[in-house]
């Protein structure tokens, strides 16, 4: 075997033991019974171990140093080996002791933390987070310094390659001051229609659940190739051959549940989509996470919140809940399902409040991540910073800090992906619909395969072979631009056919 075909072969042992734990991930948050935490913490730990000796290898470097000296000719290939050595770096600067650590105290800290926030009760969590985040800490600096970035810059590129917190930053800064004056215009604009008829419930659990599985298949999602289920916070993980997603259901509420399946069918046609020729090799993989929640809110959000879409949409509702028909008119669904109010759940928010609740937590994780803000401290300083956002605080810490799982299970630098993914969504979807002048009417008549075969081409087939922001310029000619974003928000909820009120 050539040094490359050792690499490409260890990097299938090493995704095939990440397969593993992603089952297992999905099972502690689906199946387990919570006795189960303490056990399933070793489990992930020895998994994590043996991933990290293989790609930590001695044996490796030496691939490595002989398979760069005459790289591969295929662009798919010399990306995978330059994937490969990128992971490499970050894999051998943190020591094997620290790896098994973190997925120990991850468990720990992820399991008391769904009783913490069932309780309302930070001070439950705060000893374990406290213990984790002194371990994330050790990974960053160690990473940070294999890396040449900065600590939390570190953390981004596991979830991000290519994009730092001074890329964020301005994106951020810019958006929060377009907030200041579109939310009261939107707000605004919303009193003077009036309220939505709501639907009379409630609605049975088992009729949501047929719904949601309907509509994932209509999306494009294969029945042999995923599952729905139920968890605390919804998700969608397993593999790309056996993709699983979970939500959580009220019986006074279906728009929850409904859209938050169809934001992780999002996910899972990404996952499903990926180049099979590359399956278990770094550039096969999703190209990120801002890229993967481009792929989840152009579903929810730019298609499945559309007007044509919701011309679909209301008869398919209105045959399941039964009841009037008014509620599931399409003017009467846009105004259910674009409804802007300043919330204090992130998943719950509205499409223009949510970058707010990205710009709060990543303000705040980096000043965990510094060490500048102490665990004590943080229930204060989320709802301090919500309320310089937003004008409202939480009333207590289930609404506030205890409402996430990602820094309860030391995931740090994900949040910006999700407000990154709706702009690059926005910006997508424009590029689809010039690309795709039927698309708007294919999803009146609830068929998303134009959309699909778009994205299939431009986005899902193409892995890792670019980065972020030249995966945006391969499908819509240019890298991020926030502005195509603030246009959506403009055109949905601050003109009126067309014309800015």
């Amino acid at each position: 075997m050539t040094a490359y075909a050792r690499l490409t072969a260890r990097a299938a042992r090493i995704a095939t033991i990440g397969e593993a734990q992603s089952m297992l991930g999905w099972d502690a948050a689906a199946m387990m019974p919570q006795g189960g935490g303490a056990a399933r913490g070793d489990q992930f730990a020895v998994l994590a171990g043996l991933a990290h000796g293989l790609a930590t290898a001695p044996e490796v470097a030496d691939d490595l140093a002989e398979a760069e000296q005459t790289p591969p000719a295929n662009p798919w290939d010399a990306a995978n080996l330059r994937l490969l050595r990128h992971a490499h770096t970050r894999e051998t600067a943190i020591p094997a002791d620290l790896v098994e650590a973190l997925a120990r105290a991850s468990t720990d800290c992820e399991q008391t933390w769904r009783e913490a926030r069932k309780q309302s009760d930070f001070a439950m969590v705060a000893p374990k987070l406290t213990t984790l985040m002194a371990l994330v800490r050790e990974k960053a600096a160690n990473l940070a310094a294999a890396l040449n970035m900065t600590a939390y810059d570190a953390m981004m590129d596991g979830f991000q390659r290519g994009v730092t917190a001074a890329d964020v930053a301005p994106v951020f800064a810019n958006y929060e001051a377009f907030l200041a004056h579109a939310l009261p215009r939107a707000e605004e604009r919303q009193a003077k229609r009036g309220e939505a008829i709501r639907p009379t419930g409630p609605f049975a659990e088992d009729r949501q659940e047929a719904l949601c599985r309907s509509l994932s298949l209509r999306a494009g999602l294969e029945a042999e190739h995923s599952r729905l289920d139920r968890s605390t916070h919804p998700f969608c993980g397993g593999t790309p051959t056996d993709v699983r997603i979970t939500t959580r259901y009220s019986t006074d509420d279906f728009q929850r549940a409904l859209m938050g399946v169809l934001h992780e069918t999002g996910h899972a046609l990404y996952e499903r989509g990926l180049p099979r020729d590359y399956a278990r090799q770094p550039v096969g993989e999703a190209c990120g996470m801002a890229a993967h929640e481009s792929q989840s809110l152009i579903i929810e959000m730019q298609a499945c919140r559309s007007d044509a879409f919701l011309r679909f949409l209301g008869p398919e509702l209105h045959k399941t809940f039964q009841g009037p028909a008014s509620p599931y008119s399409p003017d009467n669904l846009a105004r259910l399902t674009r409804h802007i109010q300043r919330g204090f759940i992130r998943v719950d928010a509205d499409e223009m409040t949510y970058p707010a609740h990205v710009i709060l937590r990543f303000r705040l994780e980096q000043a965990l991540i510094t060490d500048d803000l102490a665990i004590a401290d943080l229930p204060a300083a989320w709802n301090d910073g919500l309320h310089a956002l937003l004008g409202i605080t939480p009333p207590n810490d289930a609404q506030g800090v205890l409402q996430d799982i990602h820094w309860y299970d030391g995931l740090i630098g994900y949040f910006p992906s999700y407000s990154l993914g709706a702009m690059a969504a926005a910006q997508l979807m424009a590029a689809a619909r010039t690309a795709e002048p039927g698309l708007d009417a294919a999803l009146e008549q609830g068929d998303f395969s134009v959309l699909l075969g778009w994205l299939r081409r431009n986005v899902h087939s193409q892995g890792s072979l670019h980065g972020f922001n030249d995966l945006l310029r391969h499908a819509t000619g240019k890298q991020l631009d926030p502005t195509d974003f603030q246009a959506h928000l403009t055109a949905r909820y601050l003109t009126c056919s067309g014309t800015p009120e």
